[in-house]
């Protein structure tokens, strides 16, 4: 187990999204994942059914145990659900991990549409947590509640990424799974000015439930373990391509992937 990634983000009850997802992901990029819970929420595959936030101030305490302690080699965030909880977040990192990896999931709406970023903290989101990352992971819906367009095709997508860059973070994957067509295309933007367009077929599955959680905390596995960013974002692709490949069906709606997906069997088989 190599590299260390503090990953702070809301709980998923239902084990396919949220701090459940990215410490599976983590794990399975062999790198090691502490926590801090943002939020608690009641939720399956059918969508979320309840959201409890964390007082902020036990917010700032999980990090600054974590940190203080175990220390961190790459920080991942994701849902954080108000401008209180926002502010606590940027300050403890800002203060303990400056310098260290940061991978911001801008996450906004669950895959079933429940919101869980309030629309008046979009603008602290936008003034606080994006200058402090190394990479912002936005979908197309979130990318165009942060830059103020539709985006309806992959050109669009170039000049949004464009756009998110002017707002102090130094890279972005955006990520054009919402755009319709056998093709799913990812752009990966640069402050260097370089565009990479990464492009997979479409997998024909509804079993894609907390793809983003999952792909954003592979990427800050990579960065925690020394990897450049294009090769973090390279292996995160393929991994995630291959847990939903291999996601095991379960629920009635949106189902999660399957994290154990870099799991030897084998060497499971020995330890009996």
């Amino acid at each position: 187990m190599r590299g260390r990634v503090l990953i702070v983000a809301g709980s998923d009850s239902g084990g396919g999204a949220g701090i459940q997802a990215d410490l599976k992901a983590v794990t399975a990029m062999g790198a090691f994942g502490a926590t801090a819970i943002t939020a608690l929420t009641a939720q399956n595959t059918l969508g979320v059914h309840g959201v409890l936030p964390v007082e902020p101030d036990f917010i700032r305490q999980q990090i600054r145990v974590v940190l203080e302690d175990i220390g961190a080699d790459a920080v991942k965030t994701g849902m954080l659900h108000d401008t209180p909880t926002i502010e606590a977040v940027c300050d403890e990192v800002a203060a303990l991990a400056p310098g260290v990896a940061f991978v911001a999931d801008p996450v906004m709406i669950a895959k079933g549409g429940h919101a869980l970023l309030l629309p008046e903290a979009v603008e602290t989101l936008k003034r606080r947590l994006l200058p402090l990352a190394t990479l912002i992971t936005p979908n197309l819906p979130e990318a165009e509640v942060l830059c103020g367009m539709a985006i309806r095709d992959v050109a669009a997508m170039r000049r949004a990424a464009e756009m998110l860059l002017t707002l102090g973070v130094p890279a972005v994957l955006l990520k054009g799974g919402h755009l319709e067509g056998p093709v799913v295309t990812d752009l990966l933007a640069t402050d260097d000015g370089t565009v990479e367009a990464f492009e997979a077929p479409r997998a024909a599955t509804r079993h894609t439930h907390g793809t983003g959680c999952t792909l954003a905390s592979a990427i800050a596995a990579g960065l925690a373990q020394g990897m450049a960013l294009r090769a973090a974002v390279v292996r995160a692709l393929a991994y995630v391509r291959a847990a939903i490949a291999a996601a095991p069906g379960y629920g009635q709606g949106h189902g999660p992937l399957d994290h154990a997906v870099t799991l030897d069997p084998a060497r499971l088989d020995a330890l009996r």
